[in-house]
């Protein structure tokens, strides 16, 4: 037996912590769907107020979809005031209560589905087909928000999305081996004052299509929109 005693083995270094970068501020964050909605909802009061030409809020709602950060949304109401008047951070404008908006879902799957006549149509609308059809027709719709956007998803299926030919129409998706297709946009009688329809969608083996209907209009949009600004 070795009775000599040897001097115990230095215990293992620990191992470094690994390195990470400071957070990211505010600005840098990407920016979600409730991000670009608040945005929206800004540019468009702008636009009923007369903040904004039409152009103008044509250019900047275009580039509200193609940027991705937090901070580049804020450059594009950094002049502009936020809902109620009060001038303040960009942030703090859309990030409102209760978080992101609740949208109705409207699903065909093998089947068929409308949503026409006079309803009220919320800031959001999915719209989900799988070998079915949808309807989404908006001409006699009562818009109660400057900016109605509809989320689409068509696989082996059809949707249509029909809107009064003065209302602004405007269309960001794509179709891998079907269509999607937005007609009518930037026409040059679409009231500059009207709400603002968007539709951004995916159609895989489907159809999304979306148009104005010819001789359905929305009448006294500007002094809608005003009564409910200073409502």
């Amino acid at each position: 037996m070795d009775l000599e005693k040897h001097p115990a083995a230095p215990a293992p270094a620990p191992a470094p912590a690994p390195a990470h970068g400071p957070a990211p501020g505010p600005a840098a964050l990407r920016a979600s769907d409730a991000d670009r909605d608040g945005i929206a909802q800004i540019l468009g009061d702008a636009l009923a107020e007369g903040r904004l030409t039409a152009e103008e809020h044509s250019e900047r709602l275009d580039t509200l979809y193609a940027v991705k950060t937090v901070g580049e949304l804020e450059q594009l109401v950094r002049d502009l005031p936020a809902p109620g008047g009060v001038h303040t951070p960009a942030a703090s404008a859309y990030a409102g209560a209760g978080g992101v908006p609740v949208a109705e879902t409207i699903v065909a799957v093998c089947s068929s589905s409308s949503r026409k006549g006079r309803w009220r149509p919320g800031a959001h609308t999915r719209a989900v087909s799988v070998m079915g059809d949808i309807t989404i027709d908006l001409t006699q719709a009562v818009f109660e928000q400057q900016v109605t956007e509809i989320n689409v998803t068509c696989v082996l299926g059809n949707v249509e999305v029909l809107v009064p030919e003065n209302v602004t129409l405007r269309g960001y998706g794509s179709g891998v081996l079907g269509n999607f297709e937005v007609r009518g946009e930037g026409r040059g009688e679409t009231d500059p004052q009207a709400p603002v329809v968007i539709v951004r969608g995916f159609s895989l083996l489907g159809n999304i299509e979306a148009r104005p209907k010819l001789g359905a209009r929305l009448v006294d949009l500007a002094r809608k929109l005003r009564k409910h600004l200073d409502g």
